[in-house]
């Protein structure tokens, strides 16, 4: 068994389900203002989540294991020891649907065309991309 001094316990749940629950040696999130990496011994910290990809170095598989979970928004707990990750949604890059993700980008667009002069409806035609690119891009990149 792995020496578990100096590894973060990360739980990433989300209202259905729990996808992952072991200590791993470091995680990235990616934070509502860009990626961020926590290691064990970071200062404790809240953080909302992006869309994007969290990637889990070490965990059950071996040191030199990886495993990726696309997420789209919630938020992030960082302590010392453990990271807890409430997400509203969260897939492995094989559980998500291509085609769907390319149609939810394609209205994504629609809707940036047709936002006119509202601004929340510009943000919600950013956020829609956002996730959808970010669903793409976790399913279609090399593992």
């Amino acid at each position: 068994m792995a020496d578990e001094t100096n590894q973060l316990r990360v739980r990433l749940v989300t209202p259905e389900r729990t996808l992952f629950d072991h200590a791993v040696t470091a995680v990235e999130l990616p934070a509502k203002n860009g990626y961020m990496e926590v290691l064990y011994g970071h200062a404790p910290l809240m953080a909302e989540l992006g869309a994007g990809d969290v990637t889990l170095h070490g965990g059950p598989g071996g040191p030199e294991s990886i495993t990726r979970y696309n997420v789209s928004w919630g938020f992030a707990e960082v302590l010392g020891d453990r990271v807890t990750i409430l997400a509203s949604d969260a897939l492995k890059p094989e559980e998500i649907d291509v085609p769907r993700a390319q149609q939810q980008l394609e209205h994504g667009h629609q809707e940036w065309d047709q936002a006119g002069d509202s601004e929340a409806a510009y943000d919600e035609a950013l956020r829609v991309i956002a996730e959808a690119e970010a669903k793409i891009a976790s399913a279609t990149e090399k593992q």
